[in-house]
């Protein structure tokens, strides 16, 4: 893991934690509106990028422009790629915000959001179901959705990560966690592939969750996830400042009055909870947590206090982006959102290592 920046002779870090600067954040703004009007644009039907942000004003109160769209276009961009559009924010902003949590709260660059055992949680709630359901058993015919297996089994994932944390004594280091977190999630994948060695028949539909998806056929899995998001980002955000004292060590943080322990606590249920509602609507998509924030950190410094908001705009940006570049690269073809993360992804690990030592978190 990396070390805490150290003094100089002086006493005084030679990097200090820095705020949000006003041109970080109008970047982030512009860069999230432009993402949403590329998104909203094109598509298998393509639509002018004026009158679409004319459109997008006209769903404020009051506003009556002409936007040069039949109506055609406007039920296109209003009922079908608007809902999927503001999906994508939202399970962006989560993935990326996530991701910067976890690597403050472990103090390690690698950490995701997947880290304690999330996707394999979920993954097995949905494979559970879709596997029950196929069998035909009455018992199991309940209304019970893919997404909802999935919420609940990444949390209880993630219950099981924190108990088993704790079989070591009381204290859950971040190191013990990240143990846990492999070990919960090759229990749980285990599971996985047992029923779907079991059932084949089901195999093409897990997969298709697995690989992850934006597709929505209205606003149903935007009012699922949107109270989770908002209450991970209030109460991560509120966070972003004890994140910057935790930089500097636990014996240290403690001396200025912070409770390191509990920080993280608060920290890694609030992300894991955001994580898990963006999962259960999105399948797995991976990457995203280690992408923007680390891409960030190499930018605008280690401060967790720009870190973080700037994580959930550019965050939100870049899944939209990336599911513009999943619907319209293979033609007629869908590409899976989350092949096209890990196109990204994997020869970002590089990156991520090569910079390890030199980058604080």
């Amino acid at each position: 893991m990396p070390t805490p920046e150290r003094s100089g002779g002086d006493g005084v870090s030679p990097r200090r934690p820095a705020g949000l600067r006003p041109a970080w954040l109008a970047a982030g703004v512009l860069t999230l509106l432009g993402a949403m009007i590329l998104g909203l644009a094109f598509g298998s039907v393509p639509l002018p990028p004026g009158g679409v942000a004319v459109e997008m004003l006209n769903l404020l109160p009051g506003v009556r422009l002409d936007s040069g769209l039949t109506d055609r276009e406007v039920a296109i961009l209003t009922e079908l790629r608007l809902p999927r559009v503001v999906l994508g924010l939202l399970v962006g902003a989560m993935l990326a915000l996530a991701g910067g949590a976890y690597q403050g709260a472990f103090r390690n660059p690698l950490a995701d959001p997947h880290l304690l055992g999330v996707a394999a949680g979920a993954g097995l709630g949905v494979t559970a179901v879709i596997v029950l359901r196929a069998t035909g058993d009455g018992v199991f015919e309940l209304p019970i959705g893919a997404p909802m297996a999935a919420f609940v089994g990444a949390l209880g994932a993630v219950a099981l990560t924190w108990m088993l944390g704790a079989a070591g004594g009381r204290d859950r280091s971040p190191a013990t966690l990240i143990l846990a977190g492999v070990a919960v999630s090759v229990f749980l994948s285990a599971g996985q592939t047992y029923l779907l060695q079991r059932n084949l028949d089901s195999v093409r539909e897990v997969f298709s969750w697995t690989l992850g998806r934006l597709s929505t056929a209205g606003w149903h899995d935007v009012l699922v996830i949107l109270p989770y998001a908002a209450l991970t980002s209030v109460i991560v955000l509120a966070q972003r400042r004890e994140l910057d004292v935790l930089t500097v060590g636990d014996a240290e943080a403690t001396s200025l009055g912070l409770h390191p322990q509990r920080s993280r606590y608060v920290l890694i249920i609030a992300a894991s909870l955001g994580t898990a509602a963006a999962v259960s609507v999105s399948g797995l998509i991976g990457f995203v947590g280690i992408i923007v924030p680390h891409t960030l950190r190499l930018l605008t410094g280690p401060s967790y206090r720009s870190l973080l908001p700037l994580s959930l705009l550019f965050g939100a940006a870049f899944l939209v982006l990336t599911d513009l570049v999943a619907r319209t690269a293979g033609g007629d073809a869908e590409i899976p959102i989350g092949v096209v993360t890990a196109f990204l992804g994997a020869p970002f690990f590089v990156l991520v290592l090569r910079t390890n030592r030199a980058v604080p978190t």
